[in-house]
């Protein structure tokens, strides 16, 4: 090869280099702030389809729903789109003045979710086939449950309302004291987004949470009836509503549906794309990718 032949490749190469660093710059960046057990999905998968077929940049913020909603409100924080589970954080925004309309993208339901290297590990297999009431199991002295802030953290509220309406369904009425004690127990409680990855290394040997977060990582589930696993609107009143929970702080906690909402945000940055975004999750190629990560179809209206 000639030396003008090689200097002519090298500059091309010289010119591609920087344009494709000019248009990494350029490209658009869309923030996504998103109920923190849905980190698998929005940023394994989700995210990074729409960012490749948008040319755009996709930044993912994971935390509790509640937490990441007051942070939003308070201009704390800055996104595009919101994605939450249960309509209470969307309306934080919605009196906040960031959100006009929350659309329903997928739901899920409550289970409880085993570590395959805890050493009860066989019980709640055995749990899982009928062989052992699983609340025995995660009330064996030494077990390590784990769960989010229940204040700030809708899983962590279900988690106690889930337990309560188990005491009733049972007959068991110190099941929930039992099990997780006060209702923040310091030594359960753990973020949203590290909880799973802490069951996975075996660091607690199990939680309560949604069926979506647990198939999205691969985890061992236990089903738990329809009267207490929030995930059947029709049991609303004449189960879900006998629960409630108060806590240290005076907030009660009740059940609201086990369903994701999502909307763009007043003040994104980049509206289109925060608008396109939303569509992409109620899309037939978003719907794939919710039900291939272990969520089932929205239920319900629009908030």
């Amino acid at each position: 090869m000639s030396w003008m032949r090689r200097a002519a490749i090298l500059m091309a190469l010289a010119w591609f280099t920087v344009g494709a660093a000019a248009m990494a710059q350029d490209a658009k960046v869309l923030r996504v702030a998103y109920a923190g057990s849905m980190g698998v999905l929005m940023d394994g998968a989700a995210g990074p389809a729409f960012a490749h077929d948008h040319n755009a940049n996709y930044q993912g913020i994971g935390q509790g729903s509640y937490a990441l909603a007051h942070l939003l409100a308070a201009h704390q924080l800055q996104a595009d789109v919101f994605v939450t589970i249960t309509p209470g954080p969307m309306q934080v925004l919605k009196q906040a003045g960031l959100v006009t309309e929350a659309v329903p993208v997928a739901s899920t339901q409550m289970v409880v979710t085993y570590s395959p290297r805890s050493r009860f590990a066989a019980d709640f297999a055995a749990a899982a086939s009928g062989k052992k009431n699983w609340y025995d199991v995660l009330s064996e002295p030494g077990l390590r449950l784990g769960r989010t802030d229940p204040a700030i953290d809708p899983q962590g509220a279900n988690v106690l309302l889930t337990l309560q309406l188990a005491a009733d369904y049972y007959h068991r009425p110190d099941l929930l004291k039992t099990v997780a004690g006060a209702p923040q127990n310091a030594s359960q409680i753990f973020t949203e987004p590290s909880l799973l990855s802490r069951l996975e290394a075996g660091q607690i040997d199990a939680t309560v949470g949604y069926l979506s977060a647990a198939q999205s990582h691969h985890l061992p589930t236990i089903a738990l009836p329809d009267e207490i696993n929030l995930g059947d609107p029709s049991m609303q009143k004449a189960w879900y509503d006998r629960a409630s929970v108060t806590l240290d702080n005076g907030k009660a906690l009740h059940v609201q549906p086990l369903v994701f909402y999502a909307a763009p945000l007043g003040n994104a940055l980049q509206p289109e794309l925060a608008r396109e975004f939303v569509a992409f999750l109620q899309s037939a190629q978003g719907q794939a990718m919710f039900r291939d990560h272990g969520y089932s179809p929205p239920r319900g209206n629009s908030l």
